[in-house]
């Protein structure tokens, strides 16, 4: 069973000036595969700042602490060697890649994730059913990955690369931001999917509750000041519903990532 292990992360931005701002102040968390956890907390706590530590983001410097995947040392790994070895990055803002189609890019990540080319004819239908499932027209497998995408349809291609690679660890960044109530059924219904194969961990950032009606959470994470509050399980996010984050600010001062 695949586990992330972060001990004692401390990571820092990095200014234009090339000064370094704290942000992560020491997060411990272990994810392992086939359970959801959901890190919820106000702006400015250091939700993405984890999501894009882990993933090696250059903007972000790791000050201290580790994080390992199956006992592999992330931290030392370049990006792509991340991504081959089982994580996963849905970003809260999908870019847009001009020149390179969606079965292209597609095929080309499973291609350096399994080490070999998947078939052809096999990948062709596999692609064409992931894409019906979140409800994405499969013509869109011949548009460029993003280019003139909705806020929508760019989430739900996020989740077809989700379902199709089929990571260690999957790590979604406020998917759930800027969904219509329909758009975020079919994406829930997507991420429960990955979920229950029991293969993927999946690491769900958000600030609301609104997926987290449709993603059951197995743990509930509070972010506030770069760390980690207080923990529970999914009625942790329902009282977060009811009486949101001020009791933990008193005194916390906010990140600003």
């Amino acid at each position: 069973m695949s586990r992330l292990e972060i001990s004692d992360l401390q990571v820092s931005v990095k200014l234009p000036d090339g000064q370094l701002k704290p942000i992560l102040a020491g997060v411990d968390l272990v994810v392992q595969a086939g359970k959801t956890h959901a890190i919820m907390g106000p702006n400015g706590s250091g939700k993405s700042t984890l999501a894009y530590s882990i993933a090696g983001h250059p903007r972000y410097a790791v000050t201290g602490g580790s994080v390992t995947l199956d006992g592999q040392d992330v931290l030392a790994m370049t990006v792509d060697e991340r991504a081959r070895a089982g994580l996963f990055l849905a970003m809260q803002y999908p870019v847009e890649v001009p020149g390179v189609s969606v079965a292209n890019f597609l095929r080309t990540a499973k291609t350096a994730i399994d080490g070999e080319a998947p078939k052809l004819r096999t990948w062709a239908g596999d692609l064409r059913s992931a894409m019906e499932r979140l409800q994405m027209d499969p013509a869109f497998a011949q548009r460029n990955v993003n280019e003139g995408f909705s806020g929508g349809e760019k989430k739900r291609h996020e989740i077809v690369q989700l379902e199709l690679l089929k990571p260690k660890i999957g790590i979604l960044d406020e998917t759930d931001s800027g969904l219509d109530v329909d758009a975020l059924r079919v994406v829930s219904e997507g991420v429960n999917r990955v979920r229950d194969s029991g293969d993927t961990g999946l690491l769900l950032i958000t600030h609301y509750t609104r997926i987290l009606r449709y993603v059951k959470p197995d743990f509930v994470h509070v972010f506030v000041a770069g760390r980690i509050v207080e923990e529970g399980g999914p009625e942790l996010a329902e009282k977060l519903e009811e009486e949101g984050y001020e009791r933990y600010l008193t005194g916390a001062g906010n990140t600003s990532a």
